[in-house]
């Protein structure tokens, strides 16, 4: 069995939103995103409970249905690490947008292609929308964090198609993201 990636996933760390205080008075937070073995993180924010990281970490995604786990932490000098929360990003919904065979190149930008409410099964706190931005698709997202008394993360999603990856196509077309699927009949 092939074991090329579908595609990589760009996860744009924005910020952190009234984050826990695990220190006296503050926090000094940073990210970690877990897809199956995959684990990366952000820089430290020191002395900051509204961090901004505005980093970019890229993840190889092999399954559609595997969720990425995003772990907010404080940083310790002298013990270990405090866990200030976490949240799952649902990534089905974009990647369905993704394939839903419309000829994106043909919206105005600023589309909005699907929204996303917050539920049960998702960790948003407002509803999300997937838009056609300047020849993307990408998702900008607030999620709220779990097992914690406050807190919340903005990031923003973007799907890149690698070279020697499979990339979304359906079986029958011939579609790539950012073209319209055509059935081969």
């Amino acid at each position: 069995m092939e074991d090329k990636p579908l595609g990589i996933m760009r996860v744009h760390l924005k910020r952190g939103i009234n984050l826990a205080i695990r220190d006296a008075t503050t926090s000094d937070p940073y990210v970690v995103l877990t897809l199956r073995q995959q684990k990366l993180k952000t820089r430290v924010v020191n002395n900051d409970c509204n961090p901004v990281w505005n980093e970019h970490l890229t993840l190889s995604v092999k399954d559609m249905n595997d969720p990425i786990h995003l772990t907010v932490y404080d940083k310790d000098r002298f013990s270990g690490d405090d866990k200030m929360g976490d949240a799952d990003i649902d990534i089905q919904p974009y990647l369905e947008a993704m394939q839903m065979g419309i000829d994106f190149q043909k919206l105005p930008n600023g589309c909005a292609i699907k929204r996303v409410r917050p539920s049960r099964a998702n960790c948003l706190a407002e509803e999300s929308s997937i838009l056609w931005n300047n020849g993307k698709i990408t998702q900008d997202m607030i999620l709220r964090l779990k097992n914690v008394e406050c807190g919340e993360v903005e990031i923003m999603l973007e799907w890149i198609d690698g070279p020697g990856c499979k990339g979304l196509a359906r079986e029958g077309s011939k579609k790539t993201p950012w073209m319209p699927t055509k059935r081969l009949d």
